[in-house]
């Protein structure tokens, strides 16, 4: 069967460099038991280091023609090609409500989506790694005060342990991509429960993280009124990427108290990604 074609729009860029791909693939062995599932796979090139592991493995692939590739090259693979939208895919049900790995040589242009995918599905999946364009992995990894520190960071590390393994250079890819790629690893941390409101930790993070050049007094008055006494504390005069998640959470439990006693105007807090 002849090759996969890249596509744009789905942002493909085929890895070609069998060593960049084992490599890729070994970063699922601190999670050795669990099954695999791998997102985007293409025409297998991580795939064929995956299914020796002698773990159950699943690939989710979008692309019909790569589909059709897998079924004609990765006969063992079965039943277990799945030909849909990751994004919509229901986890709980891939591994019979199991936990599971995720990994994959993530399409750049949904590479965010699909890490708050994983958040939403954080305890079936202890262990995310894979590669991602180096800026986003960059972001994920960054602490506070970094310039590079935002939404992603806070939300992510809340729950997991995050490594940046190794940088990935152009050239091993078709098409090459404009950027530079890397492989990072996502293991869970032993937090259980955040210890505050989880749907208001997110949004404050959200919503002070895309106003980051504003005070969190401004930036966080359509969650709460600057006039209201919590935002005369000297912590309002810091700015998102100073605090670190812990800061966050504290926050959090601090601003659900302020509203209970005092509920102010709120505004349209829409979330938004970085």
């Amino acid at each position: 069967m002849k090759l996969v074609k890249p596509k744009k729009f789905l942002g493909q860029h085929f890895l070609k460099d069998l060593q960049v791909a084992k490599d890729i693939a070994d970063t699922v062995d601190t999670c050795p038991h669990l099954p695999i599932l791998e997102v985007g796979p293409g025409m297998g090139v991580l795939t064929q280091f995956l299914i020796p592991k002698g773990r159950p493995v699943k690939v989710v692939e979008l692309d019909f023609e790569s589909v059709a590739y897998l079924k004609e090259n990765f006969a063992q693979l079965g039943d277990n090609i799945i030909e849909q939208d990751f994004l919509k895919l229901d986890l709980s049900k891939l591994f019979d409500g199991k936990q599971f790995v995720l990994t994959g040589n993530y399409p750049y242009n949904i590479s965010s989506q699909i890490f708050f995918k994983m958040l939403e599905y954080k305890d079936l999946i202890p262990c995310c790694t894979g590669m991602i364009q180096k800026e986003v992995a960059e972001r994920i990894a960054a602490g506070p005060g970094s310039k590079t520190y935002g939404i992603l960071s806070v939300l992510i590390q809340a729950w997991y342990h995050v490594e940046y393994l190794f940088t990935v250079h152009e050239h091993v890819f078709n098409p090459p991509p404009k950027v530079k790629s890397a492989v990072i690893r996502m293991t869970r941390n032993e937090t259980k429960e955040l210890g505050c409101n989880e749907k208001l930790f997110k949004q404050i993070v959200k919503t002070t993280f895309n106003q980051r050049r504003k005070t969190l007094r401004n930036s966080i008055s359509t969650i709460l009124d600057k006039g209201n006494p919590l935002c005369a504390d000297p912590l309002f005069n810091k700015r998102p990427e100073q605090l670190s998640v812990q800061e966050f959470i504290d926050l959090t439990n601090r601003v659900e108290q302020a509203l209970e006693k005092a509920p102010a105007t709120s505004g349209n807090t829409e979330d938004k990604t970085e």
